[in-house]
């Protein structure tokens, strides 16, 4: 199985090209459904709108959100088509990271006029918790 770098790297030229062949201004759903055709082409594990459970308070949420596209089980990509990104996507992306232990992710963006103003790559540094520690820090490239 690739690492996640190598996934990510496959991943973005996949992105571009699906930007460069449809340009902005469609649904998500479109974007997503043609990026995650092009990953499965590149012969990667691909899963489209997968679970993303969350427990608080001894109450297990199984279904509580949905990463957009997941690839060989550990990068996720959280797809846009919106005129620009702002905080709370990236947000978003790195508490499903966080949920589900996940080392990276990327937000992809195809509303934008380029593929690269709308990319964002997502590191998750969570860390096994230990008791009197700090909660897991996260960095944003």
């Amino acid at each position: 199985m690739p690492d996640v770098e190598a996934l990510a790297r496959v991943a973005i030229g996949c992105g571009l090209r699906v930007h460069r062949q449809l340009g902005p201004g469609l649904l998500e759903s479109v974007y997503e459904a043609l990026l995650a055709a092009s990953l499965a082409r590149e012969g990667l594990a691909v899963e489209r709108q997968v679970p993303v459970s969350i427990e608080i308070d001894g109450l297990a949420f199984k279904d509580a959100f949905r990463a957009d596209i997941v690839v060989g089980g550990q990068l996720l990509i959280e797809v846009k088509s919106v005129e620009r990104l702002t905080p709370i996507h990236s947000k978003q992306l790195l508490t499903y990271l966080r949920l589900r232990k996940s080392p990276l992710g990327l937000l992809m963006n195809f509303g934008g006029a380029t593929f690269r103003e709308g990319l964002k790559r997502i590191v998750n540094d969570y860390r096994a918790p230990y008791p009197g520690s700090d909660p897991p820090s996260a960095r944003m490239i």
